[in-house]
């Protein structure tokens, strides 16, 4: 019963946290930002990449162990899994006090504190049941499991660090002009808005010959068929943002009508 409501958590555990090490890796983050994160921290610089690919990969393995295999050993190798997180968490706190623990990612970037270290005993301990009780796969669920499910969920909950953080992130957004914004996501914008309709006709192409970004706003610069240019202001914040138009004969430069587009 406590085996069965413990197995799922596990599992959820090792998958979300692979998930997130493989999105942190995959981004183009600034030089340093990895040695900032636990496993990575141990690695040397030029590694530190590939650390977290590498213990993303390794907890997926030890998901599919633990779904897949009737056999002791990837119960047993996930107990030594936790058991080995739990040191490496305490001698980073000693070692290293401003680096985060990494379990999720660039999201678990607190420093390591006593609750990450008592969650991963409380998974340490999950596991070791676990593997004591030897049943493979998920077992099918009762009110007595759901109970200690939970009751579990609630412990590590309260021992999660990231939900302050994720908080904290969704409260103190950056401002718009530091925030990242795709440049397709701005020109869907553009092309279902209103302004864009009005002025289609006047295009030479429906591919902008340049575009660029200032501060909130991203500009698009099109041919238009009298020889002239017609420049589109997207802003990049909003649930409904504003669209504007300038058009710009062939004479004026396009980089000083940026303010004119912008104010209309």
């Amino acid at each position: 019963m406590v085996a069965g409501a413990a197995q799922p958590i596990l599992v959820f555990m090792l998958v979300i946290g692979g998930v997130a090490k493989l999105v942190t890796a995959g981004r183009d983050s600034e030089p340093g930002a990895f040695g900032r994160l636990g496993p990575a921290v141990l690695a040397p610089e030029s590694w530190r990449k590939n650390a977290l690919i590498c213990c993303a990969v390794g907890e997926f393995g030890l998901v599919a162990g633990l779904l897949l295999i009737d056999h002791p050993a990837p119960r047993w190798m996930t107990v030594a899994f936790f058991t080995v997180a739990t040191y490496v968490l305490y001698d980073l706190r000693r070692r290293r006090p401003d680096a985060g623990c990494g379990c999720f990612g660039d999201v678990s970037a607190t420093p390591v504190g006593l609750r990450a270290i008592m969650r991963t005993l409380v998974l340490t301990g999950m596991a070791v049941v676990v593997a004591l009780d030897g049943s493979p796969g998920l077992p099918s669920p009762t009110w007595q499991m759901l109970a200690w499910l939970a009751g579990f969920t609630v412990v590590l909950l309260a021992l999660s660090p990231e939900i302050e953080e994720t908080y904290a992130r969704l409260k103190y957004r950056a401002p718009c002009e530091l925030r990242p914004f795709a440049p397709e996501r701005a020109a869907a914008r553009l092309r279902s808005s209103t302004v864009w309709r009005n002025h289609a006709h006047l295009l030479g192409s429906e591919m902008p010959s340049d575009s660029w970004r200032e501060l909130c706003w991203r500009f698009y610069v099109f041919e238009a068929l009298n020889g002239a240019e017609v420049v589109f202001a997207v802003y990049l914040s909003g649930r409904r943002p504003p669209v504007r138009v300038a058009v710009v004969g062939g004479h004026t430069p396009i980089q000083q009508s940026i303010r004119v587009s912008a104010s209309l």
